[in-house]
């Protein structure tokens, strides 16, 4: 059964929340998305549904403080971790009330979720559950409660899009973060238990993000992303409908 951490209530209403299985999904996948937005002065933030419990390298409390670390660095109004069993958590009515109670709680307009498809088996869990999550948090009859036990009113937030991680997809649309690049790779080795770290123990186990390639292949990908644009730099992103625009000089 999952289990939430202690939090304080969130005022906040964010304009664009990312939801990720584990913590480091959003800063390797739609980081630059979150500072192009917080640049232009939207609020912005992460609820994460697992704690990593599974990771091979570091620990729970190492991951948490790396994950506060980057949320600085992102300048995020509020990150919250709805402690579901990293490997373990399931697309079923428990993990979506825990989830749109959050929804609920933070009122984005914008939800950034997980790939549809990928590498992981959570990823493409994690997308189910927040698409569902996301239409059901509109329905009146589904009930649920604040930190105070208050019943919340309901939201449904107005586009859920996919960000893409390991497995390359067509992505349906690609956001230019060259101004956000560094900003973006700083949020990323935050996470020194996790990715390439030349001053890591060397006796820690290897994994496949712990090693230089990968690295090198993040950077690749957002220069690939940023290339079928017109740009250095770009995240891109699936959809499960088609993206409107309201004039055609609106696109890159």
């Amino acid at each position: 059964m999952p289990v939430t951490e202690p939090r304080a209530p969130s005022p906040l209403k964010l304009d664009i929340l990312a939801l990720g299985a584990h913590p480091d999904d959003v800063e390797m996948s739609c980081a630059g998305t979150l500072l192009a937005a917080r640049a232009v002065g939207k609020a912005i933030g992460v609820v994460d549904f697992t704690r990593g419990e599974l990771g091979t390298r570091g620990s729970v409390e190492t991951r948490a403080a790396e994950a506060a670390a980057a949320s600085q660095m992102l300048g995020l109004g509020v990150r919250e971790n709805l402690g579901m069993a990293d490997g373990f958590f399931r697309n079923d009515r428990e993990h979506q009330l825990l989830l749109i109670a959050a929804l609920r709680r933070h009122r984005p307009d914008v939800v950034l979720c997980n790939a549809v498809e990928d590498r992981h088996p959570d990823h493409g869990r994690a997308a189910q559950l927040s698409t569902d999550a996301c239409f059901l948090s509109g329905l009146r009859m589904i009930e649920t409660v604040d930190e105070n036990g208050q019943p919340q009113a309901p939201w449904r937030p107005r586009n859920v899009y996919h960000y893409i991680q390991d497995r390359q997809l067509p992505s349906a649309f690609v956001v230019d973060i060259t101004p956000h690049w560094a900003g973006k790779w700083a949020a990323i080795q935050a996470y020194g238990s996790q990715f390439f770290n030349p001053d890591a123990d060397p006796t820690a186990p290897a994994t496949y993000l712990s090693n230089q390639e990968f690295a090198r292949f993040m950077e690749a990908r957002a220069r690939e992303f940023g290339h079928l644009v017109g740009v250095e730099f770009g995240e891109g992103f699936t959809t499960h409908r088609p993206v409107g625009v309201r004039e055609v000089g609106d696109l890159l």
